[in-house]
């Protein structure tokens, strides 16, 4: 059983919600701690090191940052150059997340990119220089029609 230091708590509870978009969010985190930046950070790192922080990540909402479309391109890639195909698509600036998954026999897709763009055609013209810079030519693109639910946990609230 893991045991929490009040400290850790505070950390764990200060990065549930949104992060501030300045210059430096991890001073602003700290100071509304009463910390110091260091401290937050070591903090943080300990929490990863130890297992109890597991993945630390960023959404981009792109409706605020001013992209009207976004599509999951879903790629059929031979497993021999799925990390090179992987790697190179990642690379793309117009792309924010990339990951496998194993295909089935209904759906053989094993690569997914998720694109942002001002229109649905730039998302597809977005799709089709992947292709051709990957020689990657078996996708679909799903676009998002709406969006269901963006929350994230919340383990610890002020109520305690």
């Amino acid at each position: 059983m893991t045991i929490l230091t009040e400290l850790e708590k505070k950390v764990i509870a200060s990065i549930q919600g949104d992060i501030p978009i300045t210059e430096r969010p991890y001073l602003d985190i700290a100071e509304s701690l009463g910390i110091t930046e260091d401290m937050l950070l070591v903090t943080l790192q300990n929490l990863c090191r130890r297992g109890i922080i597991r993945r630390f990540g960023a959404t981009l909402r792109h409706q605020k940052s001013g992209f009207e479309a976004n599509a999951m391109v879903a790629w059929k890639v031979e497993e021999e150059e799925i990390e090179t195909a992987g790697k190179k698509m990642a690379a793309s600036r117009q792309v924010s997340h990339c990951y496998r998954r194993n295909p089935s026999v209904e759906w053989p897709y094993n690569l997914y990119t998720m694109v942002h763009a001002r229109d649905e055609e730039s998302c597809r013209e977005i799709a089709r220089q992947l292709s051709g810079e990957t020689a990657i030519d078996t996708y679909t693109i799903l676009f998002s029609r709406r969006e269901l639910k963006k929350t994230s946990m919340q383990y610890f609230t002020d109520e305690e």
